[in-house]
């Protein structure tokens, strides 16, 4: 609906609101899945408001005046967001000669005069935080800062400050919090953007972008959760994963040789660690030529994996987008037969350099090269590659960043960098995954470095080229919680930093600090300390082995949360606030994180501290280690020594549980064992403990390979225990569909 001279505004849901010019109408999206109808019924209506235009939907109202200023209401008449009507803070910038002493004593100076082509001004209250914005450096809460929307690989050791305005990834889409309310702002535009959220002023945050057209969502609710929920609706949700993705895997820059790994495999059995894949870097391939292997150092790809798949362990391989211009190699010279590389402003074909040398690059914006791409995939599958991790796809050129012309020609749309910069990594993970999906038939495991919003539906992603750093550990929580928040659940750092070397102290804890995430992965670089757990002593092993087993008997919770995610959008991985946002001492914790809603982790991030201030929320929380139930909304200390990750479980709670594995077999798991929680003890009958309580739970089960769960082919759960019954469980099934199920289901109290 036109509402003021250019500006359009599209009711998706009663709660979502488009907001747009004319020509972003007719513009294709990366981001937001195809299908949705407008279901919000934005009407205008009669209003008493002077010199106001005022439209409605069932939840909001939304009120613009006579100069274009818009305000958005609740039903109640509660203001949620107002444009900013009033003077903007002029910048003072440096003159030139000064800026010049600045960068002649090397301090980076970020060059102010790009201009965007539109931005958009929004009052600040003052008593908000912002959350989102992908996993940019810093603190969970986002406000004060500025950031920039334009995928960087930029090696240099990551800090909290605004050195790193851009990082490999691009999610503009955020979340405010206030006391009374909370919303998000979705814009969806690809070129290099800006979002300032307060930084400039603060009366005002603002977001624009240098090209492109106006197109961004509002999406109102009551709860973060419904923030997320309506975001996700739009650019869509997580794919159940394989459960063996769930796993512990092991990698490094690089395993040189099939002997290698294979060394690193017997070694994980021999020190009794659990590991479901190790990682093959750039060096297993000729000359980093991508879809092929070195037959010197790997002579048979398909004999390695089968020798690892006896001993429980899958084999996930990088591929870069970089291709080798080189005659005579095959993916080089289909590509230049059939057009499927991007192009200069000449229509010549572009080349910068990359690991194989001199490379060109895959115009993934095309369906025709999707395709392509994706079949490629069958070189790696039928070797027994299990997994492709997709790297350098911001995309990282040596030779200076591709510049803003080259040609991306796509299925007759072309296209410039400026445009597709910020999609590459988004297009090559779909590519990836589409590809196989179709060749391989199992659940895709793809891992992309380089995202933008809806990357979720295609890929697993990690933080980057972090390093071993405690200052990296410490950044490590809040960037996986605003990928969280920003729709991609399915995440992980590099477990001891992947540039510098490791202590045994921060490997330990970083490795406690990790211990549910969704990608668990321990990755490192060829130029460091090795990181494999054994390298450090006994003791660090057996901290390594404590950790993972832990992530191992908790991963059918973990499994249960990516159903949960499939239906809802929300991450595994979660701030406190999404607990209790109305608890002001949960809005910048960024140093715990919730489980789901039924475990609360604090992990140790200073060396050296062998105790932590924990806070824990409203509710009675069990310290998992010692059973101790802590009644919340307190601040506690607790004692952890090195082998100790504070971790709390809600009171009230039942947890799925696997026993002991050294890999994940799903069709080998026959036993459930459900853990309750009770909230209080009932008293004593001799020397047995009795409680009281009943708690319920669902829990989802299915062949954690393929996508037969699609046509039914799953069991649903309903576990009910109550404390006060001699036979306390009962077991009821919701749904029923997949024929392996559980030989023994038990329950324990703790």
């Amino acid at each position: 609906m036109k509402i003021y001279e250019n500006l359009y505004i599209d009711a998706i849901t009663d709660k979502i609101l488009r907001i747009h010019s004319e020509k972003a109408a007719e513009m294709e999206s990366f981001a937001v899945k195809g299908g949705l109808s407008l279901e919000g019924g934005l009407q205008k209506v009669t209003s008493s408001v002077w010199d106001k235009d005022v439209f409605a939907t069932k939840s909001l109202e939304i009120q613009i005046s006579s100069v274009g200023v818009m305000e958005i209401f609740d039903k109640g008449g509660k203001l949620l967001c107002a444009d900013y009507a009033g003077e903007r803070r002029e910048v003072q910038s440096l003159p030139e000669e000064e800026l010049e002493q600045m960068r002649q004593e090397g301090h980076i100076v970020h060059d102010q005069s790009e201009t965007c082509k539109f931005q958009v001004f929004k009052c600040l209250a003052g008593d908000e935080v912002v959350y989102g914005l992908g996993d940019k450096t810093g603190f969970l809460n986002k406000k004060g800062y500025d950031f920039m929307m334009w995928n960087s690989d930029n090696p240099d050791p990551q800090v909290e400050n605004q050195t790193f305005k851009a990082m490999y990834k691009s999610f503009p889409f955020f979340i405010v919090l206030r006391e009374e309310c909370v919303y998000g702002i979705f814009l969806d535009n690809t070129y290099r953007s800006y979002f300032d959220m307060g930084y400039e002023s603060n009366a005002y945050y603002s977001f624009g972008a240098v090209g492109g057209e106006l197109d961004y969502y509002f999406i109102a609710g009551d709860t973060i959760a419904d923030i997320i929920k309506g975001y996700t609706a739009l650019t869509g949700r997580a794919p159940l994963p394989q459960l063996w993705t769930l796993g512990y895997q092991q990698s490094r820059w690089s395993y040189r040789s099939a002997d290698e790994v294979l060394e690193v495999a017997r070694n994980l059995r021999k020190y009794d660690i659990p590991c479901d894949a190790i990682h093959l870097d750039i060096d297993y391939m000729e000359q980093f030529k991508v879809f092929t292997t070195n037959e010197k150092t790997f002579p048979d790809i398909r004999k390695l994996s089968d020798e690892l798949a006896a001993m429980g362990i899958k084999l996930v391989s990088i591929i870069d987008p970089g291709t080798k211009l080189e005659k005579g190699y095959d993916v080089y010279d289909e590509g230049i037969r059939e057009g499927y590389f991007a192009k200069d402003e000449d229509g010549e074909v572009y080349q910068n350099v990359v690991w194989p040398g001199d490379s060109v690059f895959p115009d993934f914006t095309s369906k025709r090269v999707r395709e392509w791409w994706g079949s490629l995939t069958k070189r790696l599958t039928a070797k027994g590659i299990r997994g492709i991790w997709n790297d350098m796809n911001e995309p990282a050129s040596f030779d200076g960043p591709l510049p803003d012309n080259v040609v991306f020609e796509g299925d007759g749309k072309k296209r410039l960098h400026r445009e597709v910069h910020n999609v590459y990594g988004h297009l090559m993970a779909k590519a990836t995954y589409d590809g196989l999906k179709a060749y391989d038939g199992r659940r895709p495991f793809v891992i992309t470095r380089a995202c933008y919003s809806g990357s979720q539906k295609y890929s697993t992603a990690w933080t980057g080229d972090n390093q071993s750093l405690w200052a990296h550990l410490q950044m490590s929580i809040p960037q996986l919680l605003n990928l969280g928040m920003s729709g991609m659940p399915m995440v992980g750092t590099d477990i001891g930093g992947f540039g510098s070397n490791a202590t045994p102290e921060l490997l330990s804890r970083w490795i406690e600090a990790s211990c549910f995430a969704p990608l668990f992965r321990n990755h490192t670089a060829k130029y460091t300390k090795r990181q494999e757990p054994w390298q450090f002593g006994e003791e660090v092993t057996a901290i390594n082995r404590k950790y993972i087993e832990l992530h191992y008997k908790f991963l059918p919770y973990l499994y249960d949360l990516c159903y949960e995610q499939t239906k809802t959008g929300l991450p595994i991985l979660r701030p406190l606030v999404m607990y209790d946002q109305h608890d002001r001492e949960t809005w910048e914790c960024n140093d715990e994180y919730m489980v789901g809603s039924k475990i609360l982790v604090a992990p140790v991030v200073q060396q050296g501290a062998t105790a932590r201030m924990v806070y824990l929320p409203k509710g009675v929380w069990i310290d998992y280690w010692t059973g101790e139930r802590i009644t919340g909304k307190r601040y506690i200390v607790k004692e952890a020594a090195l082998d100790v990750c504070p971790v709390y479980i809600k009171a009230g709670s039942i947890l799925p549980t696997y026993r002991k594995m050294q890999s994940i077999e799903p069709d080998q798991i026959d036993t459930l064992v459900l853990e309750y929680y009770p909230e209080k003890k009932a008293g004593r009958t001799g020397f047995v403990s009795r409680w009281e309580g009943s708690s319920r739970y669902e829990h989802y089960q299915d062949n954690g390979v393929d996508f037969a769960y699609e046509d039914g082919e799953y069991n649903l759960y309903a576990f009910t225990f109550h404390a006060m019954r001699k036979n306390g469980l009962q077991v009821e099934m919701l749904h029923e569909g997949y024929g392996n199920k559980y030989k023994t289901i038990k329950a324990v109290v703790r």
